[in-house]
């Protein structure tokens, strides 16, 4: 749970890093003027740069500010059996894409149950 907490947080202090970066390379920064400019500055000052541009980061959607999320859901499909000759149902994995992702202990809890689910073990057997 760890690591994902630090992954969610990773991905919220990238972006903030790359839409600053970007707006100083459009402001016609290089490369190293840009990531000079941006050194040592707090998480409000980036946040007032980004406004300064246009740019409200809060109101960004949150697969820019927090990443995506890639996982396994379960879902049945109906199928047929030709030796029984019935229609049955069948449990199926496929990936799920999560473009919004919840914050703070909203997402702990997402996090324990989405490793407790018996597709996200499975998916760790399949992976040995």
């Amino acid at each position: 749970m760890n690591y994902f907490r630090w992954r969610h947080e990773d991905a919220h202090r990238n972006a903030l890093n790359a839409h600053c970066y970007w707006c100083l390379r459009r402001d016609r920064q290089n490369p190293t003027q840009a990531t000079s400019m941006m050194k040592g500055l707090s998480v409000a000052d980036k946040n007032e740069m980004l406004f300064q541009h246009g740019i409200n980061f809060n109101q960004l959607p949150n697969w820019q500010k927090r990443g995506v999320g890639l996982y396994w859901e379960e879902y049945h499909k109906q199928g047929f059996n030709p030796i029984t000759n019935e229609t049955v149902l069948a449990l199926r994995l496929c990936i799920r894409r999560d473009l919004d992702l919840p914050m703070k202990a909203e997402y702990s809890q997402f996090i324990a149950e989405l490793v407790n689910t018996p597709s996200y073990k499975l998916s760790l057997q399949n992976r040995k």
